[in-house]
């Protein structure tokens, strides 16, 4: 089946239906390299004309630009045209210093210290704050954000309880009220798809590193148990935070540092292939994650308006069943994967 930008796909069951391909704004809340405001108003433009309607953001990004910049730009336009999701587990406030204050690991972004809440006030302040930032006074879905101990260390149990004792009511409730058609969680690895993500009923969950075409690991593990509990999956990184679109070499990107020598080898036989078949490696990354059964949408970023007419154009190409064979044939990716038809 050809894929299109205006395809859709229901949430678990939930009554909210998102297209196959959407734009994640963490780019544009200046996470890589500054993005002046034209060019970051062009970026959701060519997005608007290319047929995106769904748009992921979040507190985090930027701490606050992101979702101020894309609020901006949506605010203006039919509410019913478009869907938005927005993450919740973060409140921002003004820093002791402003002078003095430290955005890392945004190159740019805003001047917001981070507070980690996942309680139910937690989560009710970061609702109601997203919603400021964004000039709307609906949302799509709310996703819980970086429950991972790699943010946390020690305090990830106690972040985990807050969420399991109220945060997750909070929820609940607002999806019963219809302020919110559902509602997931955004994982940035294995063990939180496997542990964290379990830990309360979802609708769906955003998957950024665990399924990409580098890494299957996930396959009969964490994503296998979200069919089982008939919970969606958004892919939020498939092109693996940026190596299968710069490729292989100096500078790679990969889970948001530098790439392994491992990486860059297995990149290198995926590259190897993409060319004796005549396949460009991120048509071919944004179809595999697509081919998954519990996949609803893919959400990659983008910081320039060529970025997101390559997004929408790759759907459309069709990319020979013998690739992706020779893949499996040569270990370069999971041998029971699924894989676009």
């Amino acid at each position: 089946m050809t894929l299109t930008v205006s395809t859709r796909r229901r949430v678990a069951q939930t009554d909210l239906d998102l297209p196959v391909l959407g734009l994640g704004t963490a780019h544009l809340g200046e996470l890589y390299g500054k993005v002046d405001e034209a060019a970051s108003r062009a970026t959701l433009d060519a997005a608007w004309a290319a047929g995106v309607r769904y748009f992921d953001t979040a507190p985090w990004y930027g701490r606050g630009l992101s979702e101020h910049r894309l609020g901006g730009f949506l605010r203006t336009l039919p509410r019913s045209e478009f869907q938005v999701t927005t993450k919740v587990g973060r409140t921002l406030h003004r820093p002791a210093n402003p002078a003095t204050f430290d955005r890392s690991p945004w190159t740019g972004g805003l001047n917001y210290e981070v507070n980690f809440d996942y309680s139910y006030d937690g989560v009710m302040r970061s609702y109601e704050q997203a919603l400021q930032r964004l000039a709307l006074d609906t949302v799509d879905a709310l996703v819980i954000h970086d429950l991972d101990s790699g943010y946390h260390g020690d305090k990830q149990a106690g972040y985990e309880r807050q969420l399991v004792d109220s945060g997750i009511k909070a929820l609940v409730e607002l999806k019963k009220s219809g302020d919110i058609l559902a509602y997931g969680m955004g994982v940035n690895t294995n063990q939180a798809l496997e542990e964290v993500a379990t830990l309360v009923d979802l609708d769906f969950c955003i998957v950024a590193m665990p399924y990409t075409l580098i890494d299957q690991e996930s396959l009969h593990r964490g994503m296998k148990t979200c069919l089982d509990r008939d919970v969606s999956v958004i892919i939020g990184a498939p092109f693996a935070s940026g190596i299968l679109v710069t490729g292989s070499g100096a500078g790679a990107k990969y889970a948001y540092g530098a790439a392994s020598p491992e990486v860059q080898a297995r990149v290198r036989g995926i590259e190897a292939a993409c060319l004796a078949h005549g396949v460009s490696m991120p048509v071919a990354a944004l179809q595999f994650v697509l081919a998954h059964p519990a996949v609803v949408s893919v959400i990659p970023g983008a910081a320039k308006p060529s970025e997101v007419e390559a997004n929408v154009a790759a759907l459309t190409v069709k990319i020979p069943a013998a690739f992706w064979a020779d893949l499996k044939a040569r270990k370069l990716i999971h041998p029971e994967a699924p894989v676009p038809l």
